[in-house]
Order: C-alpha cells, then structure tokens, then sequence
C-alpha cells in the first residue's frame, strides 16, 4: 500500500476536499494530479520547508523568504492553497473551523464516534 492509499492520520470530509486538525479544516491536494507530477510537488515542497528551517536557524531573512514562496508555490501546485480543485461552485472553508462551516454536523459526529 503507497503512502496515498493509507488510511488518512487525521478525519476526511465525506467529499474528500479537506482533512481536519485540532477542528480546524484543511485542503487536500488535488487528487487529479498524476502521481509523477505529485511526488515532484512534493518533493519541492519538503525542499523548501528544509530551506525555511536553516534560513531561520541562520536568521538568513531574504533566504527565509525566497524558501516560504517557493512553499507557497508548491502548495498551490498541490492544490492546498490558491483556486480550489472542485469545479461545482463550492466555496473554499480551507483553514476555518469546522464548527462554523457547512461541515459542522458531520464533524460533529465524528467527534462523538472518537
């Protein structure tokens, strides 16, 4: 089983569009993207965080912020910030709380099954 087919660590919304953390809703990559196209996405992703990481630990400021843009790019690539993925109008709650969203009931449910 790849790392995409494992079981999400964190609740899924029943349509797939966001993951949550401590009730807060956050934005799934794109799953149409192709799995050659992800990994780079991906890698360029985790490449940058590393930079951000030593760019901070160095107090290196101009390096600090070419390394977040380029984490901004990637996430964007990835779907997860930027235009939405979905094409059915719905409005993005990316970084919202689930409580104060359309997915309040469901969330709701799933905090009482935990």
């Amino acid at each position: 089983m790849t790392p995409s087919e494992a079981e999400p660590p964190y609740p899924v919304t029943p349509d797939g569009r966001y993951f949550v953390v401590r009730g807060r809703l956050w934005r799934r990559s794109n799953p149409a993207l192709g799995p050659r196209q992800r990994a780079t996405l991906v890698e360029a992703l985790m490449r940058a965080r590393a930079d951000v990481r030593r760019a901070l630990r160095a107090g290196a400021r101009d390096a600090e912020r070419d390394a977040r843009a380029r984490v901004h790019r990637a996430k964007v690539g990835l779907g997860e910030r930027g235009p939405v993925w979905w094409s059915d109008g719905a409005p993005d709650f990316n970084r919202k709380m689930a409580r104060n969203t359309p997915y309040a009931e469901w969330y709701s449910r799933v905090m009482r099954e935990t």
